[in-house]
């Protein structure tokens, strides 16, 4: 007696290549950046910036930098990213995240980075209650994140933007003051 058919037909379904159903361009298109900034724009690694309740102007401006390679980041991974946005994609990125919930500030900060931000007049600018248009917030960002920038502001390998004030001479020689500034803005809630 010879094979069943409903045999016959299992075995040629599952002999037939599969075809996906999958859609990317069904994902909302801020999903590609929360693989490192996270879902809601928290990300759990301070390599990678909160993004969650930032100025959208900022984050506009740090995306279309990226596009045109006025910015650059360790490996070249945003400029990567950024150019799989469609151009109508990139307002849709900016709101999801800019209207998130702010992160949570850090446990504590220190008398001394907040002494050293106030000597510094940074809050002029990236003060929460009065920032310019288009300056980041610094509040409730990873410290480890803040380091990386100062340092890379005060080295020369990060520039300003928009006609901001250059960076590099307001930051620290010393290595153990940035990481003080950046522990006490990590430690302030975010607006």
């Amino acid at each position: 007696m010879g094979p069943k058919p409903a045999f016959i037909a299992i075995a040629l379904a599952m002999a037939a290549p599969a075809s996906a159903d999958f859609d990317a361009e069904a994902f909302p298109p801020y999903e590609r950046c929360a693989l490192c900034h996270g879902l809601f724009g928290v990300s759990a690694n301070a390599r990678f910036p909160n993004l969650a309740g930032q100025e959208p102007i900022y984050i506009e401006n740090q995306v279309r930098a990226f596009l045109s390679g006025d910015r650059h980041n360790d490996g070249g991974q945003m400029s990567s990213i950024v150019t799989e946005l469609k151009p109508e994609e990139i307002a849709v990125v900016v709101e999801w995240f800019s209207t998130q919930d702010p992160p949570a500030p850090a446990p504590q900060g220190n008398a001394e980075g907040r002494a050293l931000y106030e000597a510094r007049n940074c809050g002029t600018c990236h003060d929460a209650e009065t920032p310019y248009l288009g300056v980041p917030h610094l509040a409730a960002q990873h410290a480890g994140y803040l380091v990386k920038q100062m340092r890379d502001f005060r080295d020369g390998t990060r520039g300003t933007h928009l006609g901001c004030l250059p960076h590099g001479p307001m930051m620290p020689a010393d290595d153990s003051e940035i990481a003080a500034i950046a522990a006490y803005l990590a430690s302030v809630p975010r607006p």
